[in-house]
């Protein structure tokens, strides 16, 4: 296990937690994630839950003064929620932000592994698929969908990661500066694609760390069609974009080719 007594050397550090009817999971998440590394904070980005899971975040807030809420006025998409609770996070003075899932998809214990691979990189991503991750609980089909758009991904953007999209990741605030947050549109899932190209693009160093992820145990998950078809859609044109700007560069390297090798007067 990690000694998180090293973990001090990174400064505060803030998990972010989006939450949307998320009432049977929300008090065990949070409960794990303050044992499991007592030094972090954490902030509920709640979306207006019905099932009242804002109330029960404020609670948690009450009995424990490392615990903040931010409530949004309506569900907006994973990307919104990510993007508002790492501005409330930066405009608060934290040093490392976190994206962790509510639903217990995402260990708590194996956060500080995470946090202990930042002292080498800018960006850590908890990856299913590295030596040593792995899926538990999942159907066939998911798990081939996931890795399937994880190939993909690779494919187009020339991202070398096995997984950009286990949504399991670390940043130092410094990263989160270079990114430019208010540009980030992506709402789904594809948020933590976005995110991790960013920093592949910035020249940042992006490490991946193995982690288990498990499937929910209670609620239902909020992937449907819409964020799959998201998601295709922008790593298509992202990836289109890409292409268009190796054409470009490599014609215009054999024009300059031509034009310094071409026959002197």
């Amino acid at each position: 296990m990690t000694d998180t007594t090293s973990l001090g050397d990174l400064g505060r550090i803030l998990v972010v937690i989006p939450t949307y009817n998320e009432a049977p999971n929300l008090s065990a998440i949070v409960g794990r994630l303050r044992q499991a590394v007592p030094t972090a904070e954490v902030l509920v980005v709640d979306d207006a839950s019905p099932d009242g899971t804002g109330q029960i975040a404020d609670q948690l807030a009450v009995n424990d003064r490392a615990v903040h809420v931010l409530h949004r006025v309506q569900k907006a998409g994973l990307g919104a929620a990510y993007r508002a609770g790492f501005g409330w996070g930066l405009a608060n003075h934290f040093d490392v932000l976190v994206e962790m899932d509510a639903d217990g998809s995402h260990l708590p214990e194996q956060l500080p592994r995470l946090l202990a691979a930042l002292q080498d990189a800018d960006v850590v991503v908890g990856s299913r698929y590295v030596p040593g991750g792995q899926v538990v609980n999942w159907p066939r089909r998911r798990e081939l969908l996931s890795r399937g758009g994880n190939i993909y991904t690779r494919m187009a953007l020339g991202l070398p990661l096995a997984d950009a999209t286990g949504g399991f990741l670390v940043f130092r605030r410094t990263t989160l500066d270079k990114l430019d947050l208010d540009d980030v549109a992506s709402q789904g899932y594809c948020f933590q694609i976005d995110m991790v190209w960013r920093a592949a693009r910035a020249g940042l160093r992006v490490v991946e760390v193995p982690i288990t992820f498990v499937e929910r145990a209670h609620g239902t998950s909020k992937m449907n069609q819409d964020i799959v078809r998201e998601a295709l859609w922008r790593v298509t044109v992202w990836g289109g974009r890409r292409r268009g700007i190796q054409v470009r560069t490599a014609l215009s390297n054999v024009a300059r080719s031509h034009s310094h090798n071409g026959p002197r007067p």
